[in-house]
């Protein structure tokens, strides 16, 4: 018996909740605390978890102890956990994440002409699958929605259907008015659009980046519309660095393992709330 549960593609995560109109929470690590957390709530909630990491994150901690990490998780949970490359900006980031051992990589091309995300997606694919990696792209600006053009900004339901069956892509990321980061003023999103998407591509789960600050109900929305998969990031850090701060402005101990353990306290509690929509309960 191996030492540590699979990671499971999170293609089959999204599947799953795709048939049963829920989601699936994409939560970011950054460190062992913020993995503990994603992993108590998922214990506390009987939810899969899709665990995430940017590139940052992996300059931060390296690929062989991330996946070391992430593997030890899913030994710990009944649930099926999926490793997430988010935002992959290369090809060969995406192919050393594969190599490392990562069940699912984002290869990130939005900022390119459509003909050649089309291409980065398709190279990717053709890595990705054999090794029974799930590969999730983007289309359209994720946070550009305040351009004076916003439709322009925004997927096209039209193209998303041509950049599906021209890469093979498992899972697309849509822009419909989220923004990565903390909001400024009211959330809006065009359900109307990402419901004609859903239409365009029904057999392909999509992914609403910047989910972190979208109020509940809009979320719930969403998912009625279609989306399978959340990814929350800027709220973990946030949630995460003020408890620390608070921690370390109440006393002087200099144990870290108390230090942290209201950051992971609080980190723990936001992920089983993020959990609990998706799920489409009551938070």
């Amino acid at each position: 018996m191996s030492a540590f549960a699979p990671l499971r593609s999170s293609l089959d995560l999204l599947q799953t909740a795709h048939q049963a109109g829920c989601a699936v929470a994409a939560l970011n690590f950054y460190n062992a605390e913020t993995l503990r957390a994603h992993v108590e709530a998922a214990r506390a909630e009987q939810a899969p978890l899709i665990l995430q990491t940017t590139e940052s994150t992996i300059r931060y901690l390296g690929l062989p102890l991330i996946v070391a990490m992430a593997r030890a998780a899913a030994f710990e949970l009944p649930t099926p956990v999926a490793l997430h490359l988010d935002h992959g900006a290369s090809l060969s980031l995406a192919y050393g994440a594969i190599l490392a051992g990562y069940s699912s990589v984002m290869i990130d091309g939005s900022a390119l002409p459509f003909d050649e995300n089309c291409e980065l997606v398709r190279r990717v694919v053709e890595l990705a699958h054999p090794a029974g990696v799930s590969v999730e792209a983007e289309l359209g600006h994720v946070g550009e929605a305040a351009s004076d053009d916003a439709n322009a900004c925004y997927t096209q339901p039209e193209a998303a259907k041509l950049f599906v069956q021209r890469t093979g892509v498992d899972a697309l990321a849509v822009a419909i008015g989220t923004a990565h980061g903390f909001y400024r003023g009211e959330v809006r999103l065009d359900f109307e659009r990402l419901c004609a998407i859903r239409d365009a591509i029904p057999h392909t789960p999509l992914v609403l980046h910047g989910g972190s600050g979208v109020p509940g109900a809009l979320v719930q929305r969403a998912i009625a519309c279609g989306i399978s998969k959340l990814n929350i990031g800027t709220e973990i850090k946030d949630t995460f660095t003020a408890h620390v701060k608070g921690a370390l402005d109440s006393s002087d101990d200099i144990d870290l393992r108390r230090t942290f353990s209201p950051a992971i306290g609080a980190v723990r509690d936001l992920s089983r709330q993020k959990m609990r929509l998706c799920a489409c309960l009551p938070s």
